[in-house]
C-alpha cells in the first residue's frame, strides 16, 4: 500500500508542537538543572535524544508528528526507521546542512514544498519519507 506523503504544513506544524509541548519543557528544565541559558550542552543532548530515539520506538513518532497524524518511515519496506536509520537522518543530514551553511536545509525546504514524493535531503540521504497515516 503506498502511503500519501506528508507535505509542508503538517510538517510545521508537527514541528511546532513538538517545540511547545517538548521543547520549551525541556528548555526550562535544563535550565534549572544545569544554571545556564547560554549554550546549554544539556538541552541540546536531550533534544537530540527526543529526535533519534522517539521515531525509534514510537512507530515513526514524534509527539508532534502523532498529533498530525504524520509518521518517518522507510522506503524499502514501509516499516519504520531504526536507529542506524535516524543517525543517518539526524547526523549525517545535519553536517550536510552545516558544512552547506543552511543552504542545504532551504533547499529541503523547496524539496518538501514542490516535489511530489515530498522528500527532503535528509529523507535521502537516510532512505526514509514522511508519509500521513490514519
Amino acid at each position: 500500500m503506498v502511503s500519501e506523503p506528508a507535505g509542508f504544513w503538517s510538517r510545521f506544524l508537527a514541528g511546532l508542537l513538538d517545540g511547545i509541548i517538548v521543547g520549551l519543557p525541556l528548555y526550562i528544565l535544563s535550565n534549572i538543572l544545569t544554571g545556564s541559558s547560554n549554550d546549554n550542552w544539556l538541552l541540546q543532548l536531550l533534544t537530540f535524544l527526543y529526535s533519534l530515539l522517539l521515531p525509534v520506538f514510537w512507530g515513526g513518532c514524534t509527539i508532534g508528528k502523532r498529533i498530525c497524524g504524520i509518521k518517518i518511515q522507510k522506503v524499502s519496506d514501509e516499516g519504520p526507521p531504526g536507529i542506524g536509520t535516524m543517525l543517518l537522518r539526524n547526523l549525517v543530514a545535519g553536517f550536510v546542512y552545516g558544512i552547506t551553511f543552511g543552504i542545504g536545509w532551504i533547499i529541503s525546504l523547496f524539496m518538501v514544498v514542490f516535489r511530489e514524493d515530498k522528500r527532503a535531503i535528509h529523507d535521502f540521504i537516510a532512505g526514509t519519507e514522511v508519509v500521513q497515516f490514519k
